[in-house]
């Protein structure tokens, strides 16, 4: 079956996208969609975006601004796409519809998944998520954690934190994670707690990050769709399972050796990249990694880079 390689563009203005939705006879018909359209042979992808977003809504798009987003792979049974996927706040003019096709702005935080094609969600998905995730590393006692935790809230301002303390017993990670939840809130960030299901009985928040043993065991899905779900992954089959659990993001690494985990395997950027191409959900870069990483993990297909040094 071929496959079709289409170039598609988000193109931000504050809190919002662009939105079109596809007329009625078109494949998908009625759904919503980020514009734009097939790769000609031949033809960058960047500059196809330039093509089909001016025929499609009339704006101007620069191709040397457009940076990377995901790429993704989707079969629909009856047609596999290849979704190359760049995103823009640079655009000139006001969108109309040259094609007859609805399109408008609409704020991030409204679209719903069931709007959209299936291939779109991990678009979706990556629209939600910030470019740095930000994981605890190790603290004495919980209350040097949370001071510590306060701090670096305080001031690196942190959009996601993972809390990661598997030497803890589970009545202290759950001390932690309360207080951690009480900061995280004031400080406007979301919190992820690592473990199995049951640490989100401990305290609110926001998602569950499992480490890839739990997650090897388990079949469907372990929490709610409004909980974000995290699959720590490090080759192929680990992040397939990732995504046999609808995860809604993967940490894959290491890119680089770690004093956390010597002797473990490296996957250098040319193995990250080989893998991220395949993962159909987004996925961090992890491993020796800082936040003077982010534009290169993300020219290497990742939404952004994961880590304990970098911030911790």
């Amino acid at each position: 079956m071929t496959v079709v390689h289409v170039a598609v563009a988000v193109i931000r203005r504050d809190k919002r996208v662009l939105v079109a939705r596809r007329p009625g006879h078109l494949h998908q018909g009625g759904l919503l969609e980020f514009p734009g359209g097939k790769v000609e042979p031949g033809e960058s992808v960047q500059r196809a975006l330039v093509r089909e977003i001016a025929e499609e809504t009339d704006l101007q798009l620069d191709p040397e601004r457009l940076q990377p987003l995901i790429v993704i792979r989707h079969d629909y049974g009856d047609k596999q796409v290849l979704l190359d996927v760049w995103q823009t706040s640079d655009v000139r003019g006001t969108p109309r519809g040259l094609e007859g096709q609805w399109v408008d702005w609409c704020d991030v935080r409204t679209l719903r998944a069931a709007d959209f094609p299936a291939a779109n969600h991990a678009i979706l998905r990556a629209l939600t998520l910030p470019p740095a995730y930000c994981i605890t590393g190790p603290c004495a006692t919980v209350e040097a954690g949370i001071i510590r935790l306060q701090r670096q809230l305080t001031y690196h301002c942190p959009a996601m934190v993972l809390l990661r303390a598997p030497w803890l017993e589970p009545s202290e990670y759950g001390r932690f994670a309360v207080a951690a939840g009480d900061l995280c809130r004031h400080s406007g960030a979301r919190l992820i707690l690592h473990g199995d299901p049951s640490v989100l009985d401990s305290a609110p928040a926001d998602g569950l990050h499992l480490p890839w043993r739990l997650a090897a065991a388990l079949g469907t899905r372990p929490v709610p769709g409004d909980c974000l779900l995290a699959v720590s992954c490090h080759d192929q089959e680990q992040l397939t399972q990732a995504a046999r659990l609808d995860a809604d993001f993967a940490t894959l690494g290491p890119v680089h050796p770690t004093a956390s985990h010597p002797g473990v395997p490296v996957l250098g950027w040319s193995g990250f990249e080989a893998l991220a191409a395949q993962a159909t959900m987004p996925v961090y870069a992890l491993g020796g990694l800082g936040f003077t990483d982010q534009s290169l993990a993300v020219s290497q297909g990742a939404q952004g880079v994961a880590g304990i040094g970098c911030w911790w």
